[in-house]
C-alpha cells in the first residue's frame, strides 16, 4: 500500500506541471480564441531567458549572491516575455482578427519557429542549467504508518508547491480582480464585452503576459529538473491530451486534467507497463484523450458548443 501511495503521489506531482503549461492553452483560447501552438516554444524562451540571465547578472553586477542572482533574472524574463506578448498580439493577432481558426494556428505555429530560432540566437544553443536552490535529496514521510515510509523527491514536492501558488494565484485573480473579471467576459463573449467598453485588444496583450508568466514559471521548474535544451519546448505536447481531457476552455479542467493524466500516466506505468512491455508511460495520455475525444468531444469539463442553422 506504501508503494502505491508513493506512485500516486508522484502521478499528482507531475499532473500540476502538466496543468501548469496547459493553463496557457486555455487561457490565450477562452480570451481570444487562438489555439496557441507556441507555447511550448514560449515555455523553452522563457527557460533560456532565466538561465541565461541568472549566469550573466552576478558577473554583470559584480555579486555573488545565488538567490539576487535569480531574483534579478526572473523578473528580466518575466519584462521579456510580456513585450514578447506585446509583440506577438501587435503584429501577429491583431492583423488576423476575424480570420479562420486555421489561419490562425499556423500563425502561432509560425510564432514557434521563430521563438526557437530566435532563442538560439540570444541566448545559445547549448544545454543550459537553472539552479532556483530546490533540494534534490529524497525524504521518506509517513514511517510509522507505512513499513519503510513513503519516498518522495523534495525536488518534485517544491516543484509542485511553486506550480500549485501560482494556479491559487490565477485562480484569484480571475475570480477577484476588475480585470480578472473582465477577461472572463471577454472569455464568454467578444461582442457583448465590447459593447460595455472591455477594450479587447489590451485584454488580449493581457492574457498573453500572464500566459508568458506562465510559460516562464513552467521552463523555470521544467528547466531546474531535467535541463534547459531545446527537446524541452515538447514539453507542451504533454499538455495536449490535458487539455482535451479537461476542456479546451476551462481553466479548473486543465487542473483536474493534468492530475488525472499524472496519475494515470504513473500508475499504468508501474502496475500495467510490466505486463506490456514498458513504455506504457509515453502513450498512456494520448489514449486516454482519444477515447475521451470520442465520448465526450469538448472534454469533461469543456463546454458544448451548439450551432443553430
Amino acid at each position: 500500500m506504501g508503494f502505491f501511495f508513493e506512485t500516486l503521489i508522484g502521478g499528482l506531482m507531475a499532473g500540476v506541471l502538466y496543468s501548469l503549461v496547459a493553463l496557457g492553452f486555455v487561457l490565450i483560447f477562452k480570451a481570444s480564441g487562438v489555439f496557441n501552438f507556441a507555447q511550448g516554444a514560449m515555455v523553452l524562451f522563457a527557460a533560456l531567458a532565466m538561465a541565461r540571465f541568472s549566469e550573466w547578472m552576478p558577473a554583470m553586477l559584480g555579486f555573488e549572491s545565488k538567490l539576487l542572482a535569480n531574483l534579478i533574472a526572473f523578473a528580466l524574463a518575466a519584462i521579456f516575455m510580456f513585450a514578447l506578448a506585446w509583440v506577438v498580439e501587435r503584429l501577429v493577432l491583431r492583423p488576423l482578427v476575424n480570420q479562420e481558426g486555421v489561419t490562425l494556428l499556423m500563425a502561432t505555429l509560425g510564432v514557434t519557429y521563430f521563438l526557437d530560432g530566435f532563442g538560439q540566437t540570444i541566448f545559445g544553443s547549448a544545454v543550459y542549467k537553472i539552479d532556483i536552490g530546490m533540494p534534490k535529496e529524497p525524504i521518506f514521510l509517513l514511517k510509522s504508518v507505512f513499513e519503510g515510509g513513503i519516498l518522495i523527491n523534495k525536488e518534485d514536492l517544491y516543484a509542485a508547491i511553486i506550480a500549485a501558488a501560482l494556479v491559487a494565484a490565477l485562480t484569484v485573480f480571475f475570480q477577484k480582480t476588475p480585470t480578472g473579471r473582465a477577461l472572463r467576459a471577454v472569455a464568454d463573449d467578444h461582442q457583448a464585452a465590447q459593447s460595455i467598453g472591455i477594450p479587447l485588444n489590451r485584454m488580449w496583450v493581457i492574457v498573453w503576459c500572464v500566459a508568458g508568466v506562465t510559460a516562464l514559471v513552467a521552463g523555470m521548474i521544467w528547466g531546474s529538473k531535467i535541463g534547459v535544451q531545446f527537446s524541452l519546448s515538447t514539453v507542451a505536447l504533454k499538455a495536449l491530451p490535458v487539455i482535451i481531457l479537461g476542456g479546451l476552455t476551462s481553466v479548473p479542467g486543465a487542473i483536474i486534467g493534468g492530475l488525472l493524466i499524472g496519475v494515470g500516466e504513473k500508475l499504468s506505468e508501474v502496475y500495467i507497463g510490466p505486463m506490456l512491455g514498458g513504455g506504457i508511460e509515453i502513450w498512456f495520455s494520448y489514449v486516454l484523450a482519444l477515447l475521451v475525444l470520442l465520448v465526450r468531444p469538448q472534454g469533461l469539463f469543456g463546454e458544448k458548443i451548439i450551432d443553430r442553422v
